[in-house]
């Protein structure tokens, strides 16, 4: 089942407790765009970022979601 953005959210809020986060479609019912901004980014890389998003979303990354447009970010930055 693909998730809604709501949904989204919640799951990198649950893994991410202090991110903001913000989630929009962009085409058909599986296709995000998803922006995270938090503390927990600082000094890790793009890459390292990406991936604590991606476990936060867990099998739906893999099986629900077919495209996701990520831009992570540290506060104030």
């Amino acid at each position: 089942m693909i998730p809604t953005p709501e949904a989204m959210i919640d799951m990198v809020k649950h893994s991410i407790p202090d991110a903001d986060v913000q989630v929009r479609l962009f085409s058909g019912d599986d296709h995000f765009e998803m922006e995270v901004v938090s503390a927990s980014f600082a000094g890790k890389s793009r890459v390292a970022q990406h991936q604590m998003v991606y476990a936060a979303l867990g099998e739906k990354m893999k099986v629900a979601i077919h495209a996701l447009a990520l831009k992570t970010s540290v506060p104030g930055a």
